[in-house]
């Protein structure tokens, strides 16, 4: 409804005009999602001529920029295999990197996917979509490269016991972590110790 109501305004407007508001949604947006587009496809210099306008010509600028924005928007081409990357929500960002922050300051400690989403208040399923879309792998793959590479500068600057490295990352068993560190690093703690490169 708001898209046909803006349709008849600008058409009001600019008779002839010759942008479809539904056609232009659909093409930015075919299955309702957001998108995102790079900065390089809308010139500059729409927004930038839009601030530095004096007061009196504000309204008939901002007007003006819309109509040139639309205008791009419309004969801009969207490559058919740009990668789709969900939108998240800016609360949900905050509260993933939140958890990020909460599980690396206690890397001796083992959270359930249940118990960080209780924790923090956010859905489960919305709290893995968007930790992997922040983070690039989910909560247990993210948390294994940063327990390891947390070994691995222990290993490096202090004479810790690899048993005690292990239990300091929330590992019981030596050789489970050791394990878990080869698989990471390519090498055991104790030759990741003699030659670290």
């Amino acid at each position: 409804m708001f898209v046909e109501e803006a349709q008849k305004n600008l058409d009001a407007a600019f008779d002839g005009f010759g942008v479809d508001l539904v056609r232009l949604r659909e093409k930015l947006c075919p299955d309702g999602c957001q998108r995102a587009i790079p900065s390089g496809g809308l010139p500059e210099h729409i927004f930038r001529e839009l601030y530095d306008a004096p007061d009196a010509r504000k309204m008939r600028v901002c007007r003006l920029k819309i109509f040139e924005l639309l205008l791009r928007l419309d004969t801009l081409d969207l490559d058919a295999n740009v990668e789709h990357r969900p939108y998240f929500y800016r609360t949900r960002v905050e509260k993933v990197k939140a958890i990020e922050r909460f599980i690396t300051s206690n890397p001796e400690k083992r959270y359930t996917l249940s118990e960080l989403s209780r924790r923090f208040e956010i859905p489960l399923t919305s709290m893995k979509l968007c930790f992997k879309g922040v983070f690039g792998s989910s909560v247990y793959s993210y948390m294994c490269g940063w327990r390891m590479s947390a070994a691995a500068v222990l290993l490096r600057q202090t004479d810790d016991s690899v048993a005690l490295i292990a239990s300091s990352m929330g590992y019981d068993n030596a050789s489970k972590f050791s394990s878990a560190f080869r698989g990471v690093m390519g090498k055991s703690p104790s030759e990741y110790r003699r030659y670290p490169v």
